[in-house]
């Protein structure tokens, strides 16, 4: 195992996974999402109090976790380039800001969706919305200082920086529903979570669907971003002119 992570170390091998790996991700994310969407939409029965309203959950919860997860992903890959200078953690580093964003954007978004008729406004000052809030801000500081470099390194060791010392926030989104008395409903996994097997059946396959959707939008990144850093390498210009054949 360790003798396999220490060759995605190079440039061309990492790429080389990642153009395998591909399908593999693709496949199984697009069977589980279209199977999640039936069991969400069509198996799962309405909530006794909710209705059918409450359905916004098997987008929102997965969103919500993973909007966490990428980040600590985030910040451990940076973490692991800034000390072991491993030039492709900084790459899955940077491609995954993007796409961390995108799901705190979609866990915001559908919060104030559901939010609306339940506590009748879109956004309350809660302490589990307003720490997401801060978590979307972090994810946009750090592509910001990504990109205020023309040095890939100086610019993968300063956002890795303030990558690690955001890792503080998402206890506090985690725990936010027990240290403070909130509008935010607990735990929607776990104990005291969902009780019905439909719906955390539904929730399950929408949850390792989204993990599916990062990893492949991770190795697709990835690799653009690897022949952009290495343009200069003969693998990467013999790479290119095969796909303009």
């Amino acid at each position: 195992m360790w003798k396999w992570i220490q060759r995605q170390a190079s440039p061309k091998v990492f790429y080389q996974t990642c153009n395998r790996l591909t399908p593999w991700f693709f496949w199984p994310f697009l069977s589980l999402l279209i199977l999640g969407l039936y069991w969400s939409l069509v198996i799962s029965p309405a909530d006794y109090q909710q209705g059918d309203g409450y359905r916004i959950i098997f987008i929102h919860v997965p969103s919500a976790i993973l909007s966490m997860m990428v980040y600590a992903v985030m910040a451990i890959s940076g973490g692991i380039g800034l000390i072991w200078q491993i030039k492709m953690a900084e790459v899955v580093a940077k491609v995954s800001a993007p796409i961390g964003a995108g799901f705190t954007i979609i866990a915001l978004a559908t919060g104030a969706i559901w939010g609306k008729p339940m506590w009748g406004a879109w956004w309350v000052w809660d302490a589990r919305l307003t720490s997401e809030l801060v978590l979307l801000f972090l994810y946009l500081a750090y592509m910001s200082l990504n990109s205020a470099f023309d040095n890939p390194r100086t610019a993968a060791k300063s956002s890795s920086i303030l990558a690690i010392v955001g890792l503080i926030n998402l206890p506090i989104i985690h725990y936010s529903v027990k240290w403070w008395n909130t509008l935010h409903q607990g735990y929607s996994v776990g104990t005291g979570g969902i009780k019905d097997l439909d719906m955390q059946i539904a929730l399950a396959l929408m949850f390792v669907a989204s993990i599916l959707l990062y990893a492949l939008l991770v190795a697709i990144k990835a690799r653009t971003e690897v022949l952009i850093r290495e343009q200069n390498s003969r693998w990467v210009q013999e790479e290119v002119r095969s796909l303009m054949l």
